[in-house]
Protein backbone atom coordinates (compact mmCIF):
# COMPACT_ATOMS: atom_id res chain seq x y z
CA UNK A 1 0.00 0.00 0.00
CA UNK A 2 1.22 3.10 -1.33
CA UNK A 3 1.74 6.25 1.78
CA UNK A 4 1.29 9.81 0.70
CA UNK A 5 3.80 11.86 2.25
CA UNK A 6 1.86 14.97 3.91
CA UNK A 7 4.42 18.07 4.42
CA UNK A 8 4.33 21.49 7.39
CA UNK A 9 3.68 23.63 4.23
CA UNK A 10 0.62 21.44 2.60
CA UNK A 11 -1.14 21.57 6.33
CA UNK A 12 -0.06 25.46 6.48
CA UNK A 13 -1.49 26.04 3.22
CA UNK A 14 -4.48 24.51 3.57
CA UNK A 15 -5.55 26.27 6.74
CA UNK A 16 -4.44 29.59 5.19
CA UNK A 17 -7.67 28.48 2.33
CA UNK A 18 -9.74 27.78 4.85
CA UNK A 19 -9.09 31.72 6.78
CA UNK A 20 -9.13 33.32 4.14
CA UNK A 21 -12.74 31.27 3.45
CA UNK A 22 -13.80 32.49 7.26
CA UNK A 23 -12.79 35.87 6.75
CA UNK A 24 -14.82 36.40 3.95
CA UNK A 25 -17.83 35.13 5.63
CA UNK A 26 -17.23 36.77 9.17
CA UNK A 27 -17.02 39.86 6.76
CA UNK A 28 -20.87 39.15 5.36
CA UNK A 29 -22.22 37.76 8.34
CA UNK A 30 -21.16 41.05 10.28
CA UNK A 31 -22.62 43.30 7.47
CA UNK A 32 -25.81 41.17 7.71
CA UNK A 33 -25.54 41.78 11.30
CA UNK A 34 -25.03 45.43 11.07
CA UNK A 35 -27.74 46.00 8.06
CA UNK A 36 -30.06 43.05 8.80
CA UNK A 37 -30.39 42.62 5.16
CA UNK A 38 -28.75 40.04 3.05
CA UNK A 39 -25.00 40.41 2.56
CA UNK A 40 -25.08 38.67 -1.34
CA UNK A 41 -28.62 38.99 -2.16
CA UNK A 42 -28.32 37.19 -5.81
CA UNK A 43 -26.61 34.27 -4.30
CA UNK A 44 -29.24 33.67 -1.91
CA UNK A 45 -32.38 34.88 -3.81
CA UNK A 46 -31.56 33.46 -7.14
CA UNK A 47 -33.89 34.23 -9.59
CA UNK A 48 -36.30 36.31 -7.36
CA UNK A 49 -33.32 38.91 -6.80
CA UNK A 50 -34.87 40.89 -10.01
CA UNK A 51 -37.89 41.47 -8.14
CA UNK A 52 -35.87 43.27 -5.14
CA UNK A 53 -33.86 45.24 -7.56
CA UNK A 54 -36.94 46.18 -8.96
CA UNK A 55 -38.67 47.07 -5.64
CA UNK A 56 -35.21 49.01 -4.95
CA UNK A 57 -35.77 51.01 -7.98
CA UNK A 58 -39.26 51.91 -7.35
CA UNK A 59 -38.76 53.16 -3.72
CA UNK A 60 -35.70 55.02 -4.32
CA UNK A 61 -37.56 56.97 -7.35
CA UNK A 62 -40.32 57.44 -4.77
CA UNK A 63 -38.04 58.28 -1.81
CA UNK A 64 -36.73 61.19 -4.34
CA UNK A 65 -39.90 62.41 -5.17
CA UNK A 66 -41.07 62.66 -1.14
CA UNK A 67 -37.08 64.58 -1.00
CA UNK A 68 -38.15 67.27 -3.56
CA UNK A 69 -41.63 67.89 -2.73
CA UNK A 70 -40.07 68.80 0.87
CA UNK A 71 -38.15 71.72 -1.36
CA UNK A 72 -40.81 72.44 -3.20
CA UNK A 73 -43.05 72.59 -0.08
CA UNK A 74 -40.61 74.49 2.29
CA UNK A 75 -40.35 77.21 -1.24
CA UNK A 76 -44.37 77.59 -1.62
CA UNK A 77 -44.20 78.31 2.18
CA UNK A 78 -41.49 81.11 2.11
CA UNK A 79 -44.04 82.26 -1.08
CA UNK A 80 -46.56 82.13 1.08
CA UNK A 81 -45.05 84.04 3.84
CA UNK A 82 -44.23 86.87 1.30
CA UNK A 83 -47.27 87.24 -0.30
CA UNK A 84 -48.97 87.79 3.18
CA UNK A 85 -46.35 90.46 3.21
CA UNK A 86 -47.37 91.82 0.24
CA UNK A 87 -50.75 92.12 1.28
CA UNK A 88 -50.42 93.14 4.33
CA UNK A 89 -48.12 96.78 2.42
CA UNK A 90 -51.17 96.92 -0.09
CA UNK A 91 -53.45 97.34 2.87
CA UNK A 92 -51.65 99.64 4.70
CA UNK A 93 -51.52 101.55 1.33
CA UNK A 94 -55.26 101.32 0.30
CA UNK A 95 -56.23 102.82 3.64
CA UNK A 96 -53.89 105.98 3.09
CA UNK A 97 -55.26 106.30 -0.11
CA UNK A 98 -59.13 106.00 1.21
CA UNK A 99 -58.03 108.46 3.71
CA UNK A 100 -56.25 111.18 1.28
CA UNK A 101 -59.88 111.32 -1.05
CA UNK A 102 -61.38 111.83 2.08
CA UNK A 103 -58.97 114.75 3.23
CA UNK A 104 -57.96 112.68 6.08
CA UNK A 105 -53.86 112.32 4.83
CA UNK A 106 -52.25 115.55 3.75
CA UNK A 107 -50.28 114.55 0.03
CA UNK A 108 -46.97 114.50 1.93
CA UNK A 109 -48.48 111.35 3.84
CA UNK A 110 -49.70 109.72 0.59
CA UNK A 111 -46.46 110.04 -1.08
CA UNK A 112 -44.39 108.96 1.33
CA UNK A 113 -47.56 105.36 2.00
CA UNK A 114 -46.07 105.26 -2.00
CA UNK A 115 -42.53 104.94 -1.51
CA UNK A 116 -42.80 102.82 1.17
CA UNK A 117 -45.04 99.92 -0.81
CA UNK A 118 -42.46 100.90 -3.49
CA UNK A 119 -39.37 99.98 -1.44
CA UNK A 120 -41.06 96.84 0.13
CA UNK A 121 -42.34 95.35 -2.64
CA UNK A 122 -38.64 95.46 -3.83
CA UNK A 123 -37.58 93.54 -0.79
CA UNK A 124 -40.50 91.06 -0.66
CA UNK A 125 -40.52 90.59 -4.48
CA UNK A 126 -36.48 90.34 -4.47
CA UNK A 127 -36.60 87.68 -1.49
CA UNK A 128 -34.90 84.19 -2.10
CA UNK A 129 -35.16 81.30 -0.64
CA UNK A 130 -32.02 78.69 -0.84
CA UNK A 131 -30.19 80.86 -3.39
CA UNK A 132 -33.00 81.32 -5.53
CA UNK A 133 -35.41 83.97 -6.10
CA UNK A 134 -38.49 82.77 -5.18
CA UNK A 135 -40.89 85.19 -7.71
CA UNK A 136 -38.46 84.92 -10.75
CA UNK A 137 -40.47 81.97 -12.56
CA UNK A 138 -38.23 80.10 -13.69
CA UNK A 139 -35.13 82.61 -13.99
CA UNK A 140 -34.08 81.91 -10.39
CA UNK A 141 -30.65 83.08 -10.73
CA UNK A 142 -31.75 86.86 -11.34
CA UNK A 143 -33.57 89.58 -8.85
CA UNK A 144 -37.07 89.60 -10.56
CA UNK A 145 -38.16 93.59 -9.21
CA UNK A 146 -36.16 96.34 -10.62
CA UNK A 147 -37.70 98.94 -9.29
CA UNK A 148 -38.86 102.50 -10.10
CA UNK A 149 -35.78 104.77 -8.57
CA UNK A 150 -34.40 107.65 -10.73
CA UNK A 151 -32.37 106.59 -13.94
CA UNK A 152 -34.31 103.31 -13.28
CA UNK A 153 -35.96 102.02 -16.69
CA UNK A 154 -39.31 101.84 -15.76
CA UNK A 155 -38.84 105.67 -14.37
CA UNK A 156 -37.48 106.76 -17.43
CA UNK A 157 -40.26 105.36 -19.23
CA UNK A 158 -42.98 106.50 -17.34
CA UNK A 159 -41.01 110.35 -17.69
CA UNK A 160 -40.76 110.18 -21.82
CA UNK A 161 -44.33 109.29 -21.54
CA UNK A 162 -45.39 112.03 -19.32
CA UNK A 163 -43.65 114.51 -21.56
CA UNK A 164 -44.63 113.55 -24.43
CA UNK A 165 -48.07 113.31 -23.10
CA UNK A 166 -48.13 116.82 -22.12
CA UNK A 167 -45.38 118.21 -23.76
CA UNK A 168 -43.37 119.20 -20.20
CA UNK A 169 -42.11 117.47 -17.05
CA UNK A 170 -44.19 117.13 -13.74
CA UNK A 171 -42.10 119.15 -12.14
CA UNK A 172 -42.88 121.92 -14.80
CA UNK A 173 -45.24 124.74 -13.65
CA UNK A 174 -47.11 124.52 -16.71
CA UNK A 175 -48.42 121.02 -14.65
CA UNK A 176 -50.58 122.83 -12.25
CA UNK A 177 -53.09 123.14 -15.29
CA UNK A 178 -53.73 119.79 -15.87
CA UNK A 179 -57.02 119.19 -15.48
CA UNK A 180 -58.94 115.71 -13.91
CA UNK A 181 -60.13 115.00 -17.25
CA UNK A 182 -56.80 114.97 -19.09
CA UNK A 183 -55.51 113.10 -16.00
CA UNK A 184 -57.19 110.81 -16.47
CA UNK A 185 -56.45 111.07 -20.32
CA UNK A 186 -52.85 110.42 -19.21
CA UNK A 187 -53.47 107.31 -17.18
CA UNK A 188 -55.01 105.67 -19.65
CA UNK A 189 -52.77 105.65 -22.22
CA UNK A 190 -50.14 104.75 -20.06
CA UNK A 191 -51.51 101.89 -18.36
CA UNK A 192 -49.34 99.59 -20.90
CA UNK A 193 -45.93 100.71 -19.45
CA UNK A 194 -47.20 98.85 -16.33
CA UNK A 195 -49.41 96.14 -17.04
CA UNK A 196 -48.85 95.60 -20.72
CA UNK A 197 -45.69 95.03 -22.59
CA UNK A 198 -43.96 97.80 -20.66
CA UNK A 199 -43.89 95.37 -17.74
CA UNK A 200 -41.80 93.32 -19.33
CA UNK A 201 -39.80 96.06 -20.45
CA UNK A 202 -39.13 97.75 -17.66
CA UNK A 203 -39.69 96.26 -14.36
CA UNK A 204 -39.57 92.84 -14.45
CA UNK A 205 -36.49 90.30 -14.83
CA UNK A 206 -38.74 87.26 -14.22
CA UNK A 207 -40.53 84.64 -16.58
CA UNK A 208 -44.28 84.16 -16.90
CA UNK A 209 -43.63 80.45 -17.08
CA UNK A 210 -43.03 78.90 -13.51
CA UNK A 211 -41.53 75.97 -11.83
CA UNK A 212 -43.28 72.77 -12.44
CA UNK A 213 -42.42 70.19 -9.98
CA UNK A 214 -43.13 66.47 -9.98
CA UNK A 215 -44.96 65.76 -7.00
CA UNK A 216 -46.04 62.26 -7.80
CA UNK A 217 -45.15 59.52 -10.55
CA UNK A 218 -48.03 60.76 -12.67
CA UNK A 219 -48.75 64.40 -11.10
CA UNK A 220 -47.03 67.98 -11.22
CA UNK A 221 -47.75 71.01 -9.91
CA UNK A 222 -46.72 74.65 -10.28
CA UNK A 223 -44.59 75.58 -7.32
CA UNK A 224 -43.37 79.14 -7.16
CA UNK A 225 -45.04 83.00 -7.90
CA UNK A 226 -43.82 84.98 -10.71
CA UNK A 227 -43.26 88.66 -10.34
CA UNK A 228 -45.66 88.75 -13.64
CA UNK A 229 -49.13 88.36 -11.99
CA UNK A 230 -51.69 91.32 -12.24
CA UNK A 231 -51.95 91.68 -8.50
CA UNK A 232 -48.08 92.70 -8.56
CA UNK A 233 -48.29 94.94 -11.67
CA UNK A 234 -51.61 96.66 -10.69
CA UNK A 235 -49.65 97.23 -6.67
CA UNK A 236 -46.87 98.59 -8.69
CA UNK A 237 -48.42 101.15 -10.88
CA UNK A 238 -50.71 102.17 -7.89
CA UNK A 239 -47.41 102.67 -5.83
CA UNK A 240 -45.49 104.88 -8.98
CA UNK A 241 -48.19 106.88 -10.24
CA UNK A 242 -48.86 108.30 -6.48
CA UNK A 243 -44.99 108.72 -5.45
CA UNK A 244 -44.46 110.12 -8.70
CA UNK A 245 -47.27 112.50 -9.70
CA UNK A 246 -47.93 113.62 -5.78
CA UNK A 247 -44.19 114.81 -5.94
CA UNK A 248 -44.40 116.99 -8.85
CA UNK A 249 -46.38 120.03 -9.23
CA UNK A 250 -49.81 118.48 -10.64
CA UNK A 251 -53.37 120.33 -9.87
CA UNK A 252 -55.27 118.91 -7.09
CA UNK A 253 -58.32 117.88 -9.95
CA UNK A 254 -55.08 115.80 -11.38
CA UNK A 255 -54.04 114.31 -7.69
CA UNK A 256 -57.66 113.04 -7.22
CA UNK A 257 -57.65 111.73 -10.65
CA UNK A 258 -54.32 109.43 -9.62
CA UNK A 259 -55.88 108.74 -6.11
CA UNK A 260 -59.29 106.89 -7.46
CA UNK A 261 -56.75 105.11 -10.23
CA UNK A 262 -54.95 104.39 -7.15
CA UNK A 263 -57.56 102.82 -5.19
CA UNK A 264 -58.80 101.07 -7.66
CA UNK A 265 -55.95 99.28 -8.36
CA UNK A 266 -54.68 98.46 -5.17
CA UNK A 267 -57.87 97.17 -4.73
CA UNK A 268 -58.17 94.59 -7.19
CA UNK A 269 -54.34 94.08 -6.14
CA UNK A 270 -55.59 93.07 -2.66
CA UNK A 271 -57.91 90.79 -4.09
CA UNK A 272 -55.84 89.01 -6.23
CA UNK A 273 -53.05 88.57 -3.49
CA UNK A 274 -56.26 86.92 -1.51
CA UNK A 275 -56.47 84.76 -4.23
CA UNK A 276 -53.29 83.62 -4.66
CA UNK A 277 -52.56 82.71 -1.42
CA UNK A 278 -55.32 80.45 -1.55
CA UNK A 279 -54.28 78.71 -4.84
CA UNK A 280 -50.64 78.76 -2.81
CA UNK A 281 -52.51 76.82 -0.13
CA UNK A 282 -54.28 74.31 -2.35
CA UNK A 283 -50.63 73.12 -3.82
CA UNK A 284 -49.03 72.75 -0.46
CA UNK A 285 -52.27 71.00 0.90
CA UNK A 286 -51.93 68.31 -2.18
CA UNK A 287 -48.21 68.50 -1.73
CA UNK A 288 -48.13 66.92 2.02
CA UNK A 289 -51.23 64.43 0.96
CA UNK A 290 -49.16 63.17 -2.36
CA UNK A 291 -46.23 63.36 0.06
CA UNK A 292 -47.75 60.71 3.07
CA UNK A 293 -49.28 58.99 0.36
CA UNK A 294 -45.72 57.98 -1.40
CA UNK A 295 -44.55 57.76 2.11
CA UNK A 296 -46.56 54.78 2.52
CA UNK A 297 -46.05 52.98 -0.64
CA UNK A 298 -42.32 53.18 -0.09
CA UNK A 299 -42.73 51.85 3.36
CA UNK A 300 -44.71 48.79 1.89
CA UNK A 301 -41.92 48.27 -0.81
CA UNK A 302 -39.65 48.19 1.87
CA UNK A 303 -41.76 45.36 4.01
CA UNK A 304 -41.52 43.95 0.84
CA UNK A 305 -37.83 44.05 0.26
CA UNK A 306 -37.17 43.11 3.93
CA UNK A 307 -38.98 40.04 3.41
CA UNK A 308 -36.95 39.16 0.85
CA UNK A 309 -33.22 40.41 1.63
CA UNK A 310 -33.67 40.66 5.41
CA UNK A 311 -31.39 38.77 7.88
CA UNK A 312 -31.76 37.97 11.06
CA UNK A 313 -28.92 40.09 12.84
CA UNK A 314 -29.04 37.71 15.69
CA UNK A 315 -28.28 34.73 14.08
CA UNK A 316 -25.56 36.69 12.12
CA UNK A 317 -23.97 38.54 15.29
CA UNK A 318 -23.96 34.31 16.50
CA UNK A 319 -22.09 33.30 12.93
CA UNK A 320 -19.66 36.21 13.83
CA UNK A 321 -18.49 35.31 17.02
CA UNK A 322 -18.11 31.47 15.79
CA UNK A 323 -15.81 32.74 12.94
CA UNK A 324 -13.80 34.73 14.80
CA UNK A 325 -13.08 31.78 17.04
CA UNK A 326 -12.52 29.52 14.14
CA UNK A 327 -9.96 32.52 12.92
CA UNK A 328 -8.53 32.33 15.79
CA UNK A 329 -7.66 29.26 16.10
CA UNK A 330 -6.58 28.85 12.96
CA UNK A 331 -4.12 31.39 13.30
CA UNK A 332 -2.97 29.43 16.15
CA UNK A 333 -2.51 26.55 14.36
CA UNK A 334 -0.57 27.86 11.79
CA UNK A 335 1.81 29.56 14.04
CA UNK A 336 2.75 25.52 15.47
CA UNK A 337 2.47 24.47 12.33
CA UNK A 338 4.87 27.01 10.72
CA UNK A 339 7.42 26.28 13.95
CA UNK A 340 7.74 22.38 12.63
CA UNK A 341 10.80 21.31 11.36
CA UNK A 342 12.96 18.16 10.96
CA UNK A 343 16.21 19.82 12.60
CA UNK A 344 13.74 20.12 15.80
CA UNK A 345 12.14 16.90 15.84
CA UNK A 346 15.82 15.23 15.63
CA UNK A 347 17.03 17.13 18.41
Amino acid sequence: MAISGVSTRTLAQSLRTALVRSQNEMNNAQKEATTGRLADPGLKLGSLTSQTVTLNREMERLNNIIDTNALAGSRLSATQNSLKDLSTQAQTFLSTLIAGSSGDATPAVMLASAKSALSSMGSILNASFNGEQIFSGINTDVKPFKGFEAGSDAKTAFDTAFQSYFGFTQTDPGAANISKTDMEGFLASVEPDFLGAGWDANWSNATDATIQSRIALNETASTSVSANIDPVKKLAMAAALTADLYSGNVSEGAREAVNARARALVSEAVAGIANLQASVGVTENRITATSERLKMQADVMELHIQKLEGADPYEASTRVSTLMTQIETSYALTARIQQLSLAKYLS
